[in-house]
């Protein structure tokens, strides 16, 4: 850890561009970056990296041979060559310390409908120690962290004894792409940082998640005569029943996974949107249900996806319609493992003691069930990966926010981190 003058060299360089990082976490909520709309913000980082002297790599999904990874997931709705991935990379001409990635997505979720925020979702307005706006939390706070934790060593006289890489990727609120594709670019180090906002603890376990699509036909008539026809929008309703039953299930096998076995039902199932019908007095010739189901660690995706679709075809089979015509079920997004962090790591221990020297606690850990970013370098690529960032509420909600006062403490734990894992050089 470093000594307490450098601690304290610091925590006063952070506290010097503090209010500069809060206009710059206000500045990049301002960009709506939906998925699909993110080369702006992608653009508007690549200036600002070069502009503080990093080595800047800008790149599409569609420049990396994402299609020959078995861990690719399938994006059916979004062009990879309109996916851009940010990599600035500050090399050490020298190094004696070990190198470091630290990697944030900049893709948001939809904000809906904004008359229901009490703020503009793309205002950024910070009120009462809270910047409010859709990303504020999920996860933008914590790419103004990693950023200004740079600044911050910089601000102190120092510059890391190792290679740093700094990334702002895409994808990774529906397939991860945007992180294995700065693996495949073949960015590497000796342990990677995700300042997704654990509100100062250590993931320590994330479930895995599958996206898929319930496409479904029907019959359409006359509503007068309904009943020679077929309702799709009510087909797809007996489906979603079912696959309700099939998580009840699934949820009763977790109650002996090693490290899900004491959180209430992990595995979540989402109907999360549905689209269907053309015309209100007319039964509705199509539907199509856009659905989320989690797994747990260790859990073979492939045999998770055929128990998807083996419970949708035993519900068609019992249904007269849909057993002649029977409903499809298209991959079209996440395919991603669960991810157990295993206790012990000298990088979690180096991040515990920088998390003590900021916030004067220790730092806990916690077991969600939703995915990040982790699973790439910790699964695939034999990494230790850190799943460690700010506080915040109402991810993927109305009114989303981060606290600043936990941001502004969570930068210095970042220095302190980036310190001690990559060592330091006085700065030329």
């Amino acid at each position: 850890m470093p000594d307490k003058s450098i601690r304290n060299r610091l925590s006063d360089a952070v506290d010097r561009a503090f209010d500069e990082q809060v206009r710059f976490l206000a500045d990049i909520v301002r960009h709506p970056s939906l998925r699909g709309r993110e080369a702006p913000l992608q653009d508007h980082m690549a200036r600002w990296f070069n502009a503080r002297g990093y080595s800047v790599d800008r790149f599409s999904l569609a420049d990396v041979p994402l299609a020959e990874h078995a861990k690719a997931s399938p994006m059916v709705d979004v062009d990879p060559a309109g996916s851009f991935q940010v990599v600035a990379s500050r090399r050490c001409a020298s190094p004696t310390g070990r190198s470091l990635i630290i990697q944030g997505h900049i893709d948001v979720v939809p904000e809906g409908p904004a008359e229901m925020w009490s703020f503009p979702p793309y205002g950024g307005t910070v009120k009462d120690g809270w910047l409010y706006g859709r990303g504020a939390n999920d996860m933008k706070a914590g790419v103004s962290a990693m950023c200004f934790a740079m600044e911050a060593l910089r601000g102190a006289g120092f510059a890391p004894a190792a290679d740093v890489h700094l990334q702002t990727v895409t994808e990774e609120e529906s397939t991860g792409n945007g992180a294995l594709a700065t693996l495949l670019r073949g960015y590497r180090a000796e342990a990677c940082l995700i300042p997704e906002p654990t509100g100062g603890t250590i993931t320590r376990a994330h479930t895995g998640t599958m996206w898929f699509r319930l496409k479904v036909r029907g019959v359409p008539v006359h509503v007068a005569v309904a009943q020679s026809g077929s309702n799709a929008i009510m087909s797809a309703y007996h489906l979603i029943q079912a696959l309700q039953e099939h998580t009840r299930a699934l949820n009763e096998v977790a109650k002996t996974h090693p490290w899900y076995a004491q959180v209430q039902d992990p595995i979540k199932f989402n109907p999360g949107q549905i689209r269907g019908g053309d015309w209100a007095s007319s039964t509705p010739a199509w539907c199509e249900v856009d659905c989320r189901i989690g797994l747990l660690p260790g859990q073979d995706v492939a045999e998770c996806q055929r128990g998807v679709e083996q419970a949708v075809a035993a519900a068609a089979r019992g249904d007269h319609f849909l057993s002649n015509n029977p409903p499809e079920v298209q991959w079209h997004g996440f395919l991603a493992d669960g991810f157990v962090l295993e206790p012990g790591s000298e990088a979690e221990a180096i991040l515990a003691e920088a998390h003590r020297a900021a916030f004067g606690t220790e730092m806990g850990a916690r077991i969600t069930t939703a995915v990040n970013d982790t699973r790439f370098y910790g699964l695939y690529f034999d990494m230790p990966a850190l799943c460690y960032g700010p506080k915040g509420e109402n991810n993927h909600g109305f009114d989303e926010r981060t606290n600043l006062e936990q941001l502004r403490t969570t930068t210095l734990a970042m220095a302190c981190f980036i310190a001690d894992w990559c060592g330091l050089q006085p700065l030329e």
